[in-house]
């Protein structure tokens, strides 16, 4: 059986050079070696392959039938080599290869599209892989190397241990959003407390304090509970049909229709905070699409009129 560790890359460079130049002469110069160092290891790949490979002629050599199987393979081989350092490389420079991007929801509606779109422009060649989910399942997906970055934040129950380095991108603040004929709806911005008698919107249960239920006690009041919709676009439908009003992070703004109307909130209020969570290592692309991530501005005074 062939040694088929004597065909290594740097072996089956040699050869096909010597096939396609013709010579162990021509090769060796071309490659830097002395002829004989050329010979001998000719004559090593032929005695792991079980026979000839070349034809010694009076000037210069030419494939065995044998050569030409090995010289099809190796340019098979050397092409997927060369093509693998080009890849590599483009990784290291952080212009090629993958990158996998993780956030939550809210995340997903302008503050990661918008800087993918960014890192997209500047770096066509790189494939962008994009997954939704809770924070906490984000971090494990990037502890277990299925992620490249993860943007992340610690509501509802405080930053996930990642691991890894965290780089904060920002605080997430709380806007109103209510029916266009609301009695508050022309304000600049409103006082939680003077919502305390109505109808609310919140998220479908999941075991722990929502944003409403926290920034109302902060006010002093328990919400009083309405309709319980688990996705925005029922949300804002719900209000959008005189149901209640809802309470939505600065992040989702964008994503809110434009037959509502959104005020900031007066008085301090709770915050999420948000976070890009990379592995010890990362990529550079990686570091690259955090720092556009960090680029974003939090929306503090959206008003729609």
């Amino acid at each position: 059986m062939p040694d088929v560790n004597a065909f290594d890359a740097s072996a089956l460079r040699l050869f096909d050079e010597v096939a396609r130049s013709g010579s162990f002469t021509a090769a060796a110069e071309l490659l830097g070696y002395t002829q004989s160092a050329v010979s001998r290891r000719v004559a090593a790949l032929e005695r792991a392959a079980g026979g000839p490979l070349f034809e010694r002629l009076a000037r210069g050599v030419r494939l065995t039938p044998a050569g030409v199987a090995l010289r099809r393979h190796a340019a098979e081989v050397l092409d997927r080599l060369d093509r693998a350092g080009e890849e590599l490389a483009a990784i290291h420079a952080g212009s090629g290869g993958t990158l996998r991007v993780g956030a939550f929801a809210t995340a997903n509606v302008d503050l990661v599209p918008a800087a993918l779109k960014r890192f997209a422009e500047r770096h066509p060649r790189v494939e962008l892989r994009l997954v939704e989910g809770l924070s906490p399942r984000l971090t494990d997906r990037l502890q277990a190397g299925a992620l490249d970055l993860a943007v992340i934040s610690d509501y509802p129950a405080g930053l996930p241990a990642a691991g890894g380095r965290i780089v904060p991108l920002g605080e997430d603040n709380l806007l109103v959003a209510l029916p266009r004929g609301h009695r508050l709806a022309a304000d600049d911005a409103v006082d939680l407390r003077d919502l305390a008698g109505e109808r609310w919107i919140e998220a479908a249960p999941r075991g722990q304090p929502t944003l409403l239920q926290t920034a109302c006690a902060a006010a002093g009041f328990t919400p009083r509970s309405g309709l319980r919709v688990a996705e925005w676009s029922g949300k804002f439908g719900c209000v959008a049909a005189g149901l209640g009003v809802t309470l939505v992070p600065g992040l989702a703004a964008r994503a809110v229709p434009a037959d509502l109307v959104l005020r900031p909130l007066r008085g301090q209020m709770p915050v999420r905070r948000v976070y890009a969570a990379l592995p010890d290592l990362p990529l550079p692309a990686a570091l690259e699409l955090t720092g556009m991530l960090g680029e974003w501005q939090v929306c503090t005074t959206a008003t729609r009129t």
